[in-house]
């Protein structure tokens, strides 16, 4: 070899060694664990996605610039400041927040719960516009500072549910479908041009719900009756000076006006951000301890095979997770924690197997994040108890079918093709072709079948008849509010809700602490940077249409569904 070769590869290896060097020491300031000192106020950054998944690797904030919120994470802090004597009281800075209702009210009832504590909590907010959940989870707190110049958009829940199939008719696609029943509306989108009278109906129902509750829960937090605190929500905006002179705010205030609310006469006072607070020891605030519960993770879309870390809920190995707790006598119960729209009817049936079976060694508790419908049902129903938010999407107890031909617009774009198969139905699933009269019947015959059993199979674990299963079933997705009032859930609550009732079947005493182990483990370095990268491919702007978008591709191998509707609206 050359001398500059020789030059360049001792040059390589010092810059590798020393970049190790160098994160080696990153990583090990990063992990140390934090040190709380008297007077502080745990300072908690709510806006943006928040998700189910524990906090992946530490380095993975610092060189990606953070990951999205964690429940889990969120619950922990909360229960450590709860119990953590330098903890003063909590700051939540609220901005907009990409997730669900059902995971805003149970941080809102994870504020309450601090607040018994004694101790203080200030919500500040500096820009509020269309910001109804977010408003929700703010009033919860002792204070709501808003921003001089902050203008506040408090205007109901809402909007325009899409319709596309004009649009697949204009490219020449035609979406066939068969689904049981009339409530099983998640392909309507495709084949409908708007509404039909049970899925207006379904989706009013559901809509009602949640207004409901978010009018009962802020009029009374707020001190005004439901009747004034609706006419509000009619008039919309407020800029800073109207929203505190309406009360829906306390104070306008900067943030070094802030600072001295805070010291409430000390000559000084501390502040720990959420995730360096996460790096102190749990067993310094007395928890940690104890009994094993193991606490599992069964998120996103439902299919067969591995999961995708924190995005899909792999049969395999959710199913592996729940084999190993069985098994281990170290365990004393299991709490499962889904957040899922469904998918593959089999994956599902795989997933509710393993619970049945775990129900028959240990106690198995279901808890309920944004959404458990269809399959993320079939996964829930046979655990001892399900616990579910009051505005957690569940049931859609239904099944559908279908696949989409692309015949016209093969011809639209001069595109031929020519059959070859060997057996009758070979071509069933092409989209060369649609399907034949005698096929829309054995396809209907398969679904009706599927049907039967997840209905024979929702009675047992729910201790129902068929009929009356039937008739809360029929692919309508009801909120945990109704569906505890119709018997598809047992507690309205969440996972300290779960916590509590899997202890008591377990025989541990309410006040003893318990150690959660939990799965799936926090990710790897390389692990959270591939998914990070997967989640950042996207192909649509819209939330709600990425979702779509990835649940199809997901589904794509899978024929006989359990999966929910689009419930909410775009604005």
């Amino acid at each position: 070899m050359k001398r500059g070769t020789y030059v360049l590869i001792i040059f390589l290896i010092f810059f590798v060694l020393i970049l190790a060097t160098i994160v080696s020491f990153m990583y090990f300031e990063l992990a140390k664990p934090a040190k709380v000192k008297p007077n502080t106020y745990l300072e908690m950054k709510l806006m943006g996605a928040v998700e189910e998944r524990p906090m992946p690797n530490v380095m993975t904030t610092f060189f990606m610039g953070g990951d999205p919120l964690s429940m889990y994470d969120i619950w922990l802090n909360f229960q450590k400041a709860k119990a953590d004597r330098n903890i003063k009281g909590i700051i939540l800075r609220i901005g907009l927040l990409q997730c669900d209702w059902a995971k805003v009210n149970e941080i809102r009832e994870l504020v309450l719960d601090f607040k018994t504590s004694g101790k203080k909590t200030y919500a500040y907010i500096e820009e509020a516009l269309d910001f109804d959940k977010e408003y929700f989870l703010a009033t919860a707190c002792d204070q709501i500072f808003l921003h001089p110049l902050g203008a506040m958009i408090i205007n109901g829940i809402g909007g325009y549910v899409p319709f596309f199939k004009g649009s697949l008719e204009k490219l020449g696609i035609e979406a066939e479908i068969e689904h049981i029943e009339e409530y099983k509306t998640a392909y309507n989108m495709f084949t409908e041009k708007g509404f039909t009278p049970s899925h207006r109906e379904m989706i009013e129902s559901i809509y009602e719900s949640l207004f409901t509750t978010y009018v009962t829960k802020v009029a009374e937090a707020r001190g005004k009756d439901e009747k004034e605190f609706r006419a509000l929500i009619d008039q919309g905006y407020f800029h800073s000076e109207n929203a505190k002179e309406l009360g829906l705010v306390d104070k306008l205030l900067y943030e070094d006006q802030l600072e001295d609310i805070l010291k409430e006469g000390e000559k000084s006072v501390r502040r720990i951000s959420h995730s360096r607070y996460l790096k102190t020891k749990v067993s310094a605030s007395g928890l940690n301890r104890g009994k094993k519960i193991a606490l599992i993770y069964g998120v996103g879309t439902i299919h067969s095979g591995e999961s995708m870390r924190g995005q899909t809920m792999g049969s395999s190995t959710v199913a592996r997770w729940l084999r190993r707790v069985r098994k281990d006598k170290t365990i004393a119960a299991v709490i499962f924690r889904v957040d899922s729209p469904g998918g593959s009817a089999v994956a599902s049936d795989v997933i509710g197997r393993e619970v049945a079976l775990t129900k028959t060694e240990k106690p198995i508790i279901v808890s309920m994040s944004d959404v458990a419908g269809s399959g993320g049902y079939w996964v829930a129903m046979d655990a001892h108890k399900i616990v579910a938010q009051p505005q957690t999407l569940t049931g859609s107890i239904g099944v559908i079918f279908g696949k989409f031909n692309l015949i016209k617009l093969y011809e639209k774009l001069g595109v031929t093709s020519e059959k070859i198969a060997y057996g009758k139905r070979a071509d069933m699933f092409s989209t060369f072709r649609r399907l034949r009269p005698e096929e829309r019947d054995l396809l209907k015959k398969e679904i009706l079948w599927t049907y039967d059993h997840f209905t024979t199979k929702v009675a047992q674990g729910r201790h129902l008849t068929k009929e009356e299963v039937n008739d809360i079933g029929r692919g309508r997705v009801w909120t945990g509010q109704q569906a505890k009032e119709i018997g598809l859930v047992d507690e309205i609550g969440g996972l300290s809700k779960a916590l509590k009732m899997a202890k008591e079947r377990a025989g541990i005493p309410e006040e003893e602490s318990v150690r959660l182990v939990v799965w799936p483990k926090k990710a790897s370095l390389f692990e959270s940077f591939f998914a990070r990268s997967m989640a950042q491919t996207k192909l649509f702007s819209d939330k709600n249409l990425e979702k779509l978008i990835r649940t199809l591709q997901i589904l794509e191998k899978e024929r006989v569904l359990a999966i929910m509707p689009l419930i909410y609206a775009t604005r």
